[in-house]
């Protein structure tokens, strides 16, 4: 499993990825809300204090776990751009094997 954290940080590098690669291109798609659908499992620790952490159940992996505890949690984020209130662009390509 892998915290929620990495995974939404995962997902801006992507974006960030291919907001570089529209700079240039004719043809760009204008980035939208993004909703990301994920199987998370829910750690808390004992202590005082201490935080409420969301884990990520990896593909394939959640035919091991619990379906008891696990939880599925829907997230709409909305990209902008820092400093502007214009909508990013992205190039279509997210690695150079797509064309």
């Amino acid at each position: 499993m892998i915290e929620l954290a990495s995974v939404i940080r995962d997902l801006r590098a992507e974006l960030a990825q291919a907001i570089r690669e529209a700079e240039g291109e004719a043809l760009r798609f204008e980035l939208g809300p993004i909703e990301l659908e994920v199987a998370v499992e829910l750690e808390r620790g004992g202590n005082a204090g201490a935080k409420v952490r969301f884990w990520v159940v990896e593909s394939g992996a959640e035919g091991k776990v619990s379906s008891q505890s696990t939880q599925r949690i829907k997230l709409s984020l909305q990209p902008t751009l820092t400093g502007s209130g214009d909508p990013p662009f992205v190039h279509g390509a997210a690695d150079g094997h797509e064309q």
